[in-house]
């Protein structure tokens, strides 16, 4: 199995996509695209399927990470301004990204809007020959995701406190 894509919902498209390139340095795959709602299309009714009657259209683009994963972003033309995290809830509450230039990442995230939820963390403050971090980060609009300095499996190859 391997990873697809991820999709977002965000209330400013053209705010998405700068800062999930500029900051982040995912790559346009398709640029942000109106989507309305019809019966006409393949895309348009599955469309209907997925959002229910009465959706009112969106805005859609789709980027790519290094790796080839996806990140499916879509502004509905009814939204709320902000993601509120409900940590009672279940389901996904965030993603993970990792960069080879961890901490001019988290600066980019700041300088693109975004904002950094906690301090800097190592897994193993105590061994110097294993250096991970990590930091929890929230878009622009909210949506939580993860930062982290080393592969995930190079994170969590051995115990951690």
């Amino acid at each position: 199995m391997k990873m697809s894509h991820i999709g977002i919902m965000v209330s400013d498209m053209t705010k998405a996509v700068e800062f999930y390139t500029k900051a982040l340095g995912l790559r346009i795959v398709m640029d942000n695209t109106p989507v309305v709602e019809e019966r006409e299309t393949a895309i348009g009714r599955m469309c209907i399927e997925v959002f229910g009657e009465g959706f009112k259209g969106f805005n859609i683009a789709h980027l790519v990470t290094k790796d080839g994963v996806g990140f499916e972003m879509f502004e509905m033309v009814d939204h709320q301004e902000r993601h509120r995290v409900d940590f009672s809830r279940i389901g996904l509450f965030h993603f993970s990204l990792q960069s080879d230039d961890f901490e001019a990442t988290i600066e980019r995230v700041k300088q693109y809007g975004g904002k950094v939820r906690m301090d800097i963390m190592r897994y193993h403050p105590e061994d110097d020959s294993k250096p991970a971090k990590m930091v929890y980060l929230e878009d622009p609009f909210g949506t939580l995701f993860e930062l982290y300095s080393h592969t995930y499996e190079e994170t969590y190859a051995s115990d951690y406190e």
